[in-house]
């Protein structure tokens, strides 16, 4: 049955749904007189999430689907940490009381190429315009092929808690066809120094449907993986877009998996964590009982954000950097992807806006539905939404209920256990902008 599946629906272009809309969606009727006005509905009693992009590797991965760049020169990193700095002050102008920060996550690119002393200097602009709320999370990804131990300590002194590390895959082959090399003694002295430094709390990124994986090669990975003792794990699909990104096209399409094998990779991969313990949260993550994301996933209070599942409660989420997006009050706003853009937007004194999007109550409703299906692998439209609204969907959904992926009872929408690696399907027919475009979206599987 579950082959059937996987051969009928396995294909299908889908979005993520880290956000709802997509970004996709966004557009440039809303700019930067949107994005302040926004700013200031922020309300001063809620803690917000912030999120730093830095767009920067030195070295780009063929693999990598990301906002970044190659970058040799200091110089470069250097006025771009300034751009931030900018940013911050800019944003700080905007809003009617200082921010209460409870998490934040750096993402990239490699934030560490701004070094710790250049971390400080941006943690040390927000400070001066914002509250750390007691306890707050502050967490960064790292490339484990740059983490030393003066970089773990100086990570730890600078008060962060939390470390996602990019492994993908340890296999020297799948390394090589990818081009990042990093055997599995630099993930573990990355990992050791981090956790000699006080931190504590490691989280390791992995990836299936890359050329020449396996499922041998998986396990193994997995299994050295396992012998790190991470408290989390991520585990996504490569999405093959070349037409999009120009250092894929220097992968060898004909090394990747079929569907049918990514299926089978995934599945190997979660009978490795699971079997070891781990709780399987939302549609690619794990986690240890005790984690804080395994607790939400029990109390049904786990959330989807742009970096993925996450315990994080706060409604509102504000991004500096290139690219990076904020969730407002009112809706998305996303700054210039191309970071020169964004440069000479901060340094003339302008948020660096480039498009965004406005939410109507029906993009809320669709978004908690959405949500609750991506997280929760249910939805009750009688909580989450008028039922009568969505009488056409609910029709859409009868292909999948016939397939078993899906039941409906008293407007109450369950994915089923077999149904849940095809989930993003299921949240698609509530997806009001949904296309049949393969360029835009990965596969389902």
């Amino acid at each position: 049955m579950t082959d059937h599946l996987v051969r009928r629906y396995g294909c299908l272009p889908v979005p993520r749904y880290t956000s709802y809309p997509t970004a996709a969606e966004f557009g440039t009727a809303v700019g930067a007189q949107e994005h302040q006005a926004w700013l200031r509905r922020l309300d001063p009693r809620d803690g917000v999430s912030v999120y730093l992009h830095v767009p920067y590797c030195r070295q780009l991965c063929l693999y990598c689907g990301c906002h970044t760049k190659a970058v040799l020169r200091d110089e470069v990193i250097d006025r771009y940490r300034a751009g931030l700095e900018t940013e911050i002050a800019l944003v700080a102008r905007s809003v009617e009381e200082p921010l209460r920060i409870a998490r934040i996550h750096w993402g990239g690119g490699t934030p560490s190429l701004l070094g710790a002393e250049g971390l400080d200097r941006v943690i040390d602009a927000l400070s001066r315009v914002s509250v750390f709320q007691a306890g707050f999370e502050h967490a960064i990804e790292l490339d484990p092929r740059s983490v030393d131990r003066a970089l773990a300590q100086g990570l730890a002194a600078l008060g962060i808690n939390r470390v996602s590390l990019g492994v993908q895959d340890l296999d020297d082959t799948v390394q090589i066809a990818i081009g990042r090399v990093q055997p599995f003694e630099v993930v573990r002295n990355a990992v050791e120094v981090l956790r000699e430094s006080g931190i504590g709390r490691i989280n390791l990124d992995l990836m299936y449907g890359l050329p020449h994986q396996s499922i041998g090669s998986i396990r193994e990975t997995c299994a050295q993986v396992l012998s790190l003792g991470p408290d989390r794990v991520a585990c996504y699909g490569y999405a093959h877009m070349p037409q999009r990104k120009a250092n894929q096209r220097l992968i060898d399409a004909a090394a990747l998996p079929g569907t049918e094998e990514r299926f089978r990779q995934a599945q190997a991969i979660a009978e490795a964590f699971t079997g070891s313990g781990y709780v399987a949260i939302g549609l690619d993550h794990f986690a240890r009982p005790d984690d804080p994301l395994a607790r939400a996933s029990r109390s049904g209070t786990l959330r989807r954000n742009f970096q993925g599942y996450t315990d994080d409660d706060r409604p509102n989420l504000v991004g500096f950097g290139a690219s990076a997006i904020s969730q407002l009050p009112d809706g998305y706003v996303q700054n210039a992807t191309d970071i020169g853009a964004y440069l000479r937007c901060v340094e003339k004194g302008r948020l660096a806006t480039a498009r965004g999007y406005r939410l109507t109550l029906d993009d809320r409703a669709r978004g908690a539905i959405i949500e609750s299906l991506m997280c929760n692998f249910t939805a009750d439209l009688s909580v989450l939404g008028d039922p009568s609204h969505y009488v056409d969907e609910l029709a859409l959904l009868r292909p999948l209920v016939a397939d078993g992926i899906v039941t409906v009872q008293d407007h109450r929408i369950a994915i089923t256990e077999a149904g849940r690696p095809f989930v993003r399907l299921a949240a698609a027919v509530f997806d009001q902008f949904r296309a049949e475009d393969a360029s835009r979206f990965s596969a389902a599987v």
